[in-house]
């Protein structure tokens, strides 16, 4: 009679095998490459629009800093910066939501570039012209060879 913690074990290699195999396809390696770089990425979409974008368009508009805009939705709320108007009561914090958004729009359009120029590189290999086909005499040259290998 086979024991059954040896019949569990067999199961549980068969599982982890299936499990490694599964973790080591490409796809979803590549899927994990792409985490990893679309983290970074926003971090760096989020610096480029908080610090080089926003403080740009605050310089043109006059100083204004759209993140600190809201709107209070109490009478409590008396506060001249978003951080505090916080603390004292609910506020509509539409400021910090254009901001967002602008960093969205930001990250689409680069996504979109980027890729349109992978799209661009990828039809260039695709409309390179097939290699020549090898003239008669090269045909008979190369079967001349091959039959001289076997000799």
């Amino acid at each position: 009679m086979a024991h059954p913690v040896a019949g569990v074990e067999e199961k549980g290699l068969r599982m982890l095998k299936e499990f490694r195999e599964f973790a080591m396809k490409g796809s979803v390696v590549d899927l994990a490459v792409g985490v990893i770089i679309g983290a970074a990425f926003g971090s760096i979409v989020t610096s480029l629009v908080g610090d080089i974008i926003m403080p740009v368009i605050g310089a043109i508009t006059g100083g204004l800093d759209f993140s600190n805009y809201f709107t209070p939705l109490s009478k409590a709320v008396t506060a001249s910066n978003l951080a505090d108007a916080k603390k004292q009561g609910a506020v509509l914090a539409w400021g910090n939501f254009l901001t967002l958004t602008l960093n969205f729009i930001i990250v689409a359009f680069v996504l979109f570039a980027v890729i349109r120029f992978m799209n661009q590189l990828k039809r260039k290999d695709e409309a390179a012209p097939p290699p020549p086909k090898p003239t008669r005499q090269e045909e008979l040259l190369t079967e001349i060879r091959d039959l001289l290998k076997k000799a």
